[in-house]
């Protein structure tokens, strides 16, 4: 053992990413030609070979992570040891072996020869540190140092953060873990305590300035405290608590961005408070992520607005009392997305998997929960809009934000996307510690699951992936904090919800049989981590119109 360890070499991982590194960058650059027309890139070139695309846009994924988690591993000022580094050293492998098995594979669509990628990734060196860094022996002893330690890598936050995730992962521990069960499996919704109770801690106005009622502070962003909380509430439960501070995340963030200094003074304070519980109407049944064929209209009446049409996966939509939706408020369809603006509509609230109410003025809005086979407690509607009546005070950005919801919301979409990342991290790291913990307890054929080494190989590939995808998480939540890293955001989330699946699969998997009873939380985050791939961007869209479209512009 000590001897396969030894041979765990953070130079060979550098150079052999940096070496996947540059093939994946003359991709790039040889795509982006390819798909040019009249000095931009065309989607519909692009869309010759979707494959292609969707796998650049994994790859370069892949690739960026396992860069950032060996910079994470060596750095010595947040105390990274030993497990650390063997963990991010095999990440690397793993990375490296898949990308060039991709490249191999389809060379020539990829823009290289198969030539060119044999000498580049199957030489020598690289077969050498492929082979010694993922040897069993590696993932045996990556296991048993997480049960030494009792953690699977530190987290390298801040004091105070540190405290933070702390405190918000003893409140999923005594509050939220309790109910989880019960409100999944039946359909419930989320138990008031657990509302209350993140409402006290400030949780909703985690992205909202202190000048307007929130906790962050008014000089500089602070992205890594709402990741922090998202990935620990999501531990406990994804359906009644991770996912509670996602909407006043977006609601806010476009405020923030084109909202009036009215608005901003009238709403963000009581989203702050929790005075209020806001739920977003984009989605609508023929149009998910095509955004430019959306047809709720929102026409213009004497004193505001008349909504009309159907939006869909509203989730939150029967408790909240004010709806971000956004519509077309221009009648020019040459307009597309430039037609687009967002109304604030307000509504009393609901319990329950249905609602149904009638202004004064006779405007209806009424919805209905989408069953699902996860992510329960919030409840997804579909809405109904009849002649509902929004006042002109209601329309971000007043005049000026005519035709600007688009933009507006995808301010808002991107703390989305990367508080998903975070949402699949809390998920896999909850169903991590399951699998660990099973595998501890079970014994089979006369000694613990733990004891057999391809368990010991699926607890230490588990530990990697979330460590690798948490550290990523967080670096893009500071670029953020830059207001910069709207495309990163995409990519982790990307990433993080894909892989999800996988980790929630084998930790199902470690259970047997029992992993297939709802009498342990296990099922419960397999069928919630399937959710990550489908809501706030779906994975194609986010892969080919998002990712892949904003590399090869980077490349012109």
């Amino acid at each position: 053992m000590i001897s396969e360890l030894s041979k765990l070499d953070n130079q060979a991982a550098l150079r052999a990413l940096e070496t996947s590194g540059k093939l994946i960058e003359e991709i790039t650059k040889n795509l982006a030609k390819q798909c040019t027309d009249k000095g931009a890139i065309s989607v519909a070139k692009m869309d010759e070979n979707q494959l292609i695309s969707y796998g650049l846009a994994w790859i370069t994924a892949e690739q960026r992570i396992a860069e950032n988690f060996l910079r994470y591993a060596w750095d010595s000022s947040i105390g990274t040891s030993e497990l650390e580094k063997m963990m991010a050293v095999t990440f690397a492998a793993e990375i490296v072996s898949h990308i060039r098995s991709e490249l191999i594979a389809k060379p020539t669509e990829f823009t290289l020869t198969s030539e060119k990628i044999q000498s580049a990734l199957f030489i020598n060196e690289i077969n050498s540190f492929i082979e010694n860094s993922m040897k069993i022996g590696i993932y045996s002893a990556i296991a048993e140092k997480i049960v030494e330690k009792g953690h699977a890598g530190v987290y390298g936050l801040s004091d105070d953060h540190e405290s933070f995730r702390e405190t918000f992962r003893k409140f999923a521990e005594d509050v939220v873990k309790p109910h989880a069960e019960h409100v999944h499996r039946t359909d419930d919704i989320i138990p008031m305590d657990i509302i209350n109770g993140l409402n006290e801690m400030g949780c909703f106005g985690l992205c909202i300035p202190e000048s307007y009622g929130g906790i962050q502070s008014d000089e500089k962003s602070d992205n890594i405290s709402m990741l922090v909380v998202t990935e620990e509430l999501s531990r406990g439960s994804l359906g009644i608590a991770g996912s509670l501070i996602t909407r006043p995340e977006i609601v806010s963030k476009a405020l923030l961005k084109g909202g009036t200094e009215e608005q901003k003074q009238k709403w963000l304070g009581q989203l702050a408070s929790g005075e209020i519980m806001c739920a977003v109407a984009v989605t609508e049944p023929n149009y998910g992520s095509d955004v430019a064929g959306m047809s709720v209209v929102a026409s213009k009446v004497d004193g505001g607005w008349k909504i009309n049409g159907v939006k869909t996966w509203c989730t939150f939509a029967g408790y909240a009392k004010l709806l971000l939706v956004l519509c077309r408020t221009e009648t020019d369809p040459a307009l597309k997305h430039k037609g687009l603006s967002i109304l604030l509509a307000e509504k009393p609230s609901f319990d329950g998997h249905s609602f149904d109410y009638t202004q004064p003025e006779g405007g209806r809005i009424e919805g209905k929960a989408i069953g699902t086979i996860g992510y329960r407690g919030m409840h997804s509607f579909e809405v109904s809009f009849q002649d509902y009546f929004v006042p002109d005070e209601n329309l971000v950005g007043g005049e000026a934000g005519r035709g600007r919801g688009f933009y507006l919301q995808m301010e808002g979409f991107s703390g989305g996307r990367i508080q998903t990342a975070a949402r699949a991290n809390g998920v896999m790291q909850g169903a991590f510690e399951a699998a660990l913990r099973y595998s501890q307890e079970r014994n089979v054929f006369k000694k613990p699951i733990y004891d057999y080494n391809l368990t010991k190989y699926k607890i230490a590939r588990m530990a990697m992936i979330i460590q690798a995808s948490r550290q990523y998480t967080n670096y893009v939540g500071k670029l953020l904090d830059e207001h910069k890293g709207q495309m990163e955001a995409t990519l982790v989330k990307f990433y993080a919800s894909k892989i999800s699946e996988w980790v929630c699969r084998e930790a199902m998997q470690i259970h047997g049989g029992m992993g297939y009873a709802e009498e342990y939380a296990v099922s419960r985050y397999f069928v919630d981590s399937r959710v990550f791939s489908i809501f706030e961007g779906a994975e194609e869209v986010m892969a080919l119109r998002v990712i892949a479209k904003g590399l090869l512009e980077e490349k012109l």
